[in-house]
């Protein structure tokens, strides 16, 4: 499942529905919102909430928010009738400090609980179960950390869901936004630091690949145009690589827009698209030799005449290869895109952008 974040007091309504519009198109189904409501302005909060509830119902998707128990009595609730949330659009609640494992437990058997996966131990799991808590209405959403060098590590991130899902919980974690960042830092909301600075698309298939994450939510408010093209072609099954042109041959140029999918045998050492060795460049264009220098990560390549009937396929290497006469390297994967290469398995599907 994906996500986004919408903060009530950063969006305006037309900005949030423009916003939840075009991502629910690009196959996000969940909102997350942040209520820690300042004392001063509850009325306002509660308006916007009220809205974006509607926005979610309308576009039809879930909807979470942050809260603690002053801000849930700022909107005139209490933990005995959160439920009534529901009306106003909202499927669950995060919850975190302030809050009993009774009272967890007694609110799972009303509507959606997230809870936070940094925090839930086994002396936790134990009292939910003992007051008779609904664990198919139980998530557990790690944290996003705005201060670098404060996100965790993969490694303890890791160790930490294969408690959680031993337990049967859902796992949610964070990736930043590439586009508008939340202040009042302003460097990415990533649950893990490796993601900080990383595109939204590459962290996404990060965490994608990752047999312990169930939801995967962009914590910072919007994403750039690349990442929501990107977005687009996973939709479609497709995985986009921008990259820079070296070569100016134009049917080699243009032929490289189109799909390619890597072969069902993947090489170790590069992605080999099936569709090169159909389409006939012996007899159609020769390919002669040019650029024939070291292929660095992500070199894309196409073989020339020297290959003999390898003549025309087209490869990226998954690693630094050396030089090589009878290849020509026609193009380069941006460095950001180098990182989604891993994740073109045998049959992926993927497609070359230059830029």
């Amino acid at each position: 499942m994906l996500g986004i974040s919408i903060y009530l007091s950063n969006q305006t309504f037309e900005e949030q529905e423009t916003y939840i519009k075009e991502m629910s198109e690009l196959g996000f189904n969940s909102i997350f919102t942040s209520l820690h409501i300042p004392e001063d302005n509850p009325e306002d909060y509660k308006q916007g909430l009220a809205d974006l509830g509607k926005l979610a119902i309308k576009y039809r998707m879930e909807l979470f928010a942050d809260i603690s128990p002053k801000s849930l009595s700022y909107l005139g609730f209490n933990w005995e009738n959160a439920v009534g949330l529901k009306e106003w659009g909202l499927t669950g609640l995060r919850v975190d400090y302030g809050i009993s494992d009774k009272t967890i437990a007694q609110l799972s058997n009303k509507m959606t609980v997230a809870l936070n996966a940094s925090t839930i131990t086994h002396g936790n799991m134990e009292n939910l179960r003992k007051h008779g808590a609904d664990f198919s209405t139980i998530e557990a959403w790690h944290n996003y950390y705005p201060r670098p060098e404060t996100g965790l590590s993969l490694e303890d991130f890791n160790e930490k869901n294969q408690f959680l899902k031993s337990e049967g919980l859902t796992v949610m974690a964070f990736v930043p936004g590439d586009g508008k960042q939340r202040g009042p830092v302003f460097e990415g909301l990533p649950t893990i630091e490796t993601h900080r600075n990383r595109s939204s698309f590459s962290s996404f298939m990060d965490f994608q690949d990752n047999k312990w994450v169930d939801k995967i939510l962009i914590g910072d408010p919007s994403i750039n145009e690349s990442s929501k093209h990107q977005f687009a072609d996973y939709c479609n099954q497709i995985i986009r690589l921008r990259a820079r042109c070296d070569t100016d041959h134009e049917n080699i140029k243009n032929r490289l827009l189109e799909k390619q999918t890597n072969r069902l045998d993947p090489a170790r050492d590069v992605i080999r698209s099936a569709e090169s060795r159909q389409y006939g460049l012996i007899g159609d264009f020769p390919v002669k030799p040019s650029h024939t220098v070291e292929r660095t990560i992500g070199s894309i390549t196409v073989d020339n005449e020297k290959y003999g009937r390898y003549q025309g396929e087209i490869q990226i290497t998954k690693r630094t290869l050396p030089a090589d006469e009878r290849v020509n390297v026609i193009g380069q994967v941006i460095p950001e895109d180098q990182r989604l290469l891993p994740y073109i398995k045998g049959g992926t599907a993927f497609q070359i952008e230059w830029v």
